[in-house]
């Protein structure tokens, strides 16, 4: 198990994670965010893709782009309300699932999402300069009541 991260994605997520980024993604109607918010200001995010390409077969075009949690929040159940309101928006969409990606090697993530009903789909390769690093796609089926 690695402890932290390398310093190759120390120097990729500043540099990929940028205000004007993100102020681009803000702006485009096939993003949407939901952010979590404590007295002291954001505490964490989700963000879902809609009309983007999964890697393998049998996944919908809705993909959970990002869940991010700070730290220090970890545990608090913060991540667990925004996949659940994130879940909430996709129903609302009609999407008949979501998908995501996240490192092969990152079992808490992996067994946090299975615990949330995901189902590993299979697996794909995250890209930084001329390094592939495995990825697990996850997917989780979307219960749209009539």
């Amino acid at each position: 198990m690695q402890l932290g991260v390398s310093s190759f994605f120390a120097d990729y997520a500043p540099a990929e994670f940028t205000a004007s980024r993100f102020a681009r993604w803000l702006e485009d109607s096939s993003e949407h965010f939901i952010v979590s918010e404590n007295e002291d200001g954001p505490d964490g995010f989700i963000r879902l893709s809609n009309g983007r390409a999964a890697p393998v077969a049998d996944c919908s075009s809705l993909e959970i782009s990002t869940l991010y949690v700070q730290p220090r929040h970890h545990g608090r159940g913060v991540g667990k309300r925004l996949l659940e309101h994130g879940l909430r928006y996709a129903q609302a969409l009609s999407a008949p699932s979501v998908w995501l990606t996240t490192n092969s090697g990152n079992t808490p993530a992996i067994a946090f999402y299975l615990r949330q009903g995901f189902e590993k789909a299979g697996t794909t390769h995250f890209h930084i300069h001329d390094q592939a690093y495995p990825n697990t796609v996850l997917k989780r089926v979307i219960c749209v009541h009539s």
